[in-house]
């Protein structure tokens, strides 16, 4: 493609190295692309209040689409902007009742927002008994699986340690296709529940109409199948070398992999 005019990335897996750091190499290049006035924008399933700490260090301050596309985020203001698809909690308890069949024994979270990344007057994320997050626990409340469900949230998460998430998703799909849209980030038994029709592709596709920019002056990275629709939409969608097969065969480019700064190889060719 011509020189992209906005450029998208998934973080984990994609933009962060094992370590879940920035390299020089991928800053130094983010940076050239910013100061040329190309948009750089953050386009992932983690909740706001995880996305300031890899802004700063990529030097970032414009919009963030997280949660999957539910929520568009600007970094440099700390200001909810947008939030779509809240799932109501009759529609959490109608999911939840769906999964006890197709998935028994699975375990339930929440994410809710506020009007900032973290805003003291919101839960942003709830849990209840036994759900283990796979990126480490010690963060959000224990609640019991009715208040978990009791109020609106943008994203359900489902944990099942005894399952993929490959797995996972297709068993519950099996029951839910078509009324929610799922997906995962990790294929580590968890998956991603979210309002039909809410993707990063959506979310991103509202940041390039606020910026003037067309979908095929679009340049985006991905790994997992969370990242799928958004591949698809932009002009040129590149996979990581460690990505899911799913996004290796829907790619335009495969890049090297995130432990070899993948975005940077394919940015350098403009920045």
């Amino acid at each position: 493609m011509d020189k992209p005019q906005l450029i998208a990335s998934d973080v984990d897996g994609t933009l962060l190295g094992p370590l879940e750091l920035l390299t020089e190499r991928t800053v130094a290049v983010i940076r050239r692309a910013t100061a040329a006035d190309v948009p750089f924008v953050l386009v992932s399933g983690r909740p706001p209040r995880w996305i300031p700490r890899v802004a700063e260090a990529a030097g970032l301050t414009g919009y963030a689409v997280c949660a999957n596309g539910a929520i568009l985020y600007d970094v440099g203001a700390d200001e909810i902007v947008e939030v779509h698809g809240l799932l109501d909690p009759m529609q959490l308890h109608d999911v939840a009742t769906a999964l006890d069949t197709a998935l028994p024994g699975a375990k339930l979270a929440v994410e809710r927002i506020g009007k900032r990344a973290v805003d003291p007057d919101v839960k942003n994320y709830e849990y209840e008994h036994g759900y283990r997050n796979p990126w480490g626990d010690g963060e959000g409340e224990t609640a019991s699986r009715a208040e978990v469900l009791g109020y609106p949230a943008v994203k359900l998460l489902v944990r099942h340690a005894g399952m993929t998430s490959d797995e996972m998703a297709t068993a519950a799909r099996t029951i839910l296709d078509g009324t929610v849209d799922i997906t995962f980030s990790s294929n580590s038994g968890l998956i991603e529940v979210a309002a039909h029709g809410v993707t990063k592709a959506t979310g991103l596709a509202e940041v390039a109409d606020r910026l003037g920019v067309g979908p095929d002056r679009i340049i985006a990275f991905g790994d997992m199948p969370n990242d799928l629709e958004m591949l698809r939409w932009a002009g040129h969608g590149v996979a990581m070398a460690n990505a899911h097969p799913a996004v290796l065969a829907a790619a335009d480019e495969v890049t090297g992999p995130n432990s070899e700064d993948g975005v940077a190889q394919v940015l350098e060719r403009w920045f």
